[in-house]
């Protein structure tokens, strides 16, 4: 079953479950990616599904962060409730000692020396562990594996 059937079953399920919270967030969910397939007249496959689960989890976490500045914490815990059910799409993500380790392989593959070679290097990293990774810690790590 895809990422995206398995979602609309979710749907399913928090309907027959009356779990409202749950049911609105993957509304939105599905919204997003029936967005994407008109806007790009595409059919999704699960890494396209895993990228924009992984953009709506950074809006929210965004949203948090603004409503705890804001001291709004109605509007902040429901955001993290959202955040929750997001984060169940997602792949298991890597450690930071395996994200170093890939990005060290993939330093050597590419035969990169220097923060010159930083744009070179965040592609192949983006191809390779693209909704594996949260790509601020990958990011981090290319900076450090290029610098020493």
């Amino acid at each position: 079953m895809s990422l995206k059937d398995q979602i609309t079953e979710d749907m399913k399920n928090a309907m027959r479950a009356k779990d409202s919270e749950r049911l609105g967030t993957i509304r939105l969910l599905l919204a997003a990616l029936k967005q994407k397939e008109v806007d790009e007249r595409v059919v999704l496959d699960d890494a396209a599904v895993v990228a924009i689960v992984d953009k709506l989890i950074k809006q929210r976490k965004d949203s948090i962060e603004a409503f705890q500045k804001a001291e709004r914490k109605d509007l902040a815990d429901k955001e993290a409730a959202e955040l929750v059910v997001l984060q169940a799409y997602l792949p298991a993500r890597l450690s930071a000692e395996e994200v170093a380790a890939e990005v060290k392989a993939i330093v050597t593959e590419l035969g990169a020396s220097g923060p010159g070679d930083m744009g070179k290097v965040m592609g192949a990293v983006k191809a390779r562990l693209a909704g594996k990774a949260d790509m601020g810690q990958v990011s981090a790590a290319v900076k450090a594996a290029l610098a020493g």
